[in-house]
């Protein structure tokens, strides 16, 4: 079977979920020596095609597993003790660099992000990190320092971005799970292209310290194959740095995925807001949304389509997100080895930095009441429970296609792209990407189950009855179908 060919795969191929993998270990059904080595061999099997990791762990990781195989043989149970994972390369992972897609020699990490140090303390090991493109800033994760990462589903084609490796690793069975970050969609829209389950939570659910947030507009987010195994990898990382500014009450993900949701009022939205590309749905995009909508109603649901009034929300959008890439573009010892794109970046963010950024912050007030509208009951109506939309407008993009393109062409292509996912940054509440099928040449489309502030649970358990009926998890791409140590 060519790497290439867009083959929907059934069967056992790769390895278990993260939730399976956790209970064999604690069965003693394998031990984590035997899973850390064996997503070890894959990944090394599969970089020269799929290019998902940016920087391997083989030998911690395999002292590690040594160690929680001592623990486990102890007694001792911990949520993910033993499992491996990946994390992708903007999380500090003590004694390695973070380079968040970028080229250069940077220091190493002189100790774990916040994230990194709960997945620790739940068990986890971590295996490696995974490719971004730079700085977080692009649906697709390509970039000098690193060549391209591939979709499993069809390696001509980006996974995705910017947690394009984590994505493009999880959906080829190298690892259970794995952490991305989602600043305009970057957890949504790699989840979407790559048929996976991609969680981007309530602002401040998941600690990002010692690093910024992008302005208020990132969170960190899981990526797996199944609600539950997403809900885990959640529940796992979940919770707060006495230095963050966001501290949200705590969620249980992992009983929202056991729970009925009830029955609930779904809104469609096929209109995006407004961008200066009138972006409108891939026919094959409408198709599957389309679908699962059906779907939802055929389940009980009450659906009808509506228009959710999002205003002007890119006037908050652009300063926050150029300002915080200008506030990590600073700091890189070398800027000339920055794609001039980035630079770009770097001088808008700068200029709109300070009073712009905070009126851009002010605003958001005023988005949470008319967006939040939508949601809540009032005299005129009873609002909405879930706002449903594609993930994305068109289905993943070639490799290439965002080559040579000055910044401003660079925007508008991946705005035309993606220009659904962004508005919940600005706003901070959480969304949840649950694929939706496949186009004519097989390639993987997602859609938004979107709700108001910290509605995680309910979104958690609509996704999880979808994938009850719908059983995405059953599907694999043509790499993990032949990759080494599948099983």
């Amino acid at each position: 079977m060519s790497s290439t060919e867009a083959v929907e795969t059934t069967g056992p191929a790769g390895p278990a979920g993260l939730a399976d993998s956790a209970r064999e270990l604690a069965e003693g059904t394998t031990t984590s020596t035997e899973q850390v080595s064996a997503a070890l061999r894959r990944i090394e099997a599969s970089q020269p095609v799929l290019n998902a990791f940016r920087h391997l762990r083989a030998d911690a990781a395999l002292v590690e597993a040594a160690e929680a195989d001592r623990r486990l043989a102890a007694g001792e149970r911990l949520p993910l003790l033993g499992v491996p994972v990946a994390v992708k390369d903007d999380t500090d992972v003590a004694g390695m660099p973070t380079h968040f897609g970028c080229d250069g020699d940077l220091p190493v990490a002189a100790a774990d992000s916040e994230a990194v140090r709960r997945l620790r303390a739940a068990g986890a090991v971590i295996v490696g990190k995974t490719n971004s493109c730079e700085l977080g800033q692009w649906p697709f994760t390509e970039g000098r320092a690193f060549g391209a990462t591939r979709n499993p589903w069809h390696t001509g084609h980006t996974p995705g971005g910017s947690s394009g490796g984590s994505a493009a690793a999880v959906a080829a069975g190298l690892v259970p799970a794995a952490l991305g970050s989602d600043g305009a969609g970057s957890v949504r829209i790699p989840a979407a292209w790559t048929h996976l389950v991609g969680i981007k939570p309530q602002r401040g659910r998941i600690s990002g310290h010692p690093h910024r947030d992008f302005q208020g507009l990132t969170v960190n987010g899981p990526l797996a194959r199944t609600v539950a195994d997403a809900a885990l990898l959640l529940d796992a990382v979940a919770g707060t740095h006495p230095a963050d500014p966001h501290r949200p009450p705590p969620v249980d993900a992992s009983a929202a995925a056991r729970r009925d949701p009830g029955r609930l009022r779904v809104a469609i939205a096929w209109r995006p807001p407004f961008t200066f590309t009138g972006s409108e749905p891939h026919p094959d995009v409408r198709r599957a949304v389309t679908a699962l909508a059906e779907t939802l109603a055929r389940l009980g649901h009450d659906v009808e389509e509506a228009r959710p009034r999002y205003g002007l929300i890119g006037l908050g959008f652009v300063p926050r997100a150029t300002a915080g890439i200008a506030e990590l573009a600073a700091r890189h010892p070398d800027p000339a080895l920055l794609d001039p794109r980035t630079r770009s970046a770097l001088r808008t963010g700068t200029r709109l930095g300070g009073r712009v950024v905070r009126a851009a912050r002010e605003r958001e007030v005023r988005q949470h009441h008319r967006i939040g509208a939508f949601f809540h009951t009032s005299r005129t109506g009873t609002g909405y429970d879930v706002l449903l939309t594609p993930t994305t407008a068109l289905p993943p993009p070639p490799i290439g296609r965002f080559d040579g393109l000055s910044a401003w062409r660079t925007d508008l292509a991946m705005t035309e792209a993606c220009p659904y996912a962004w508005p919940w940054n600005v706003l901070g509440w959480p969304g949840i990407n649950v694929p939706a099928g496949f186009t004519g040449a097989g390639l993987p489309v997602g859609a938004q189950l979107l709700g108001p502030s910290r509605s995680e649970e309910r979104l958690i358990s609509l996704a999880a009855q979808l994938e009850a009926d719908r059983r995405w998890y059953e599907l694999r791409p043509p790499v993990a179908a032949a990759a080494p140590g599948a099983r």
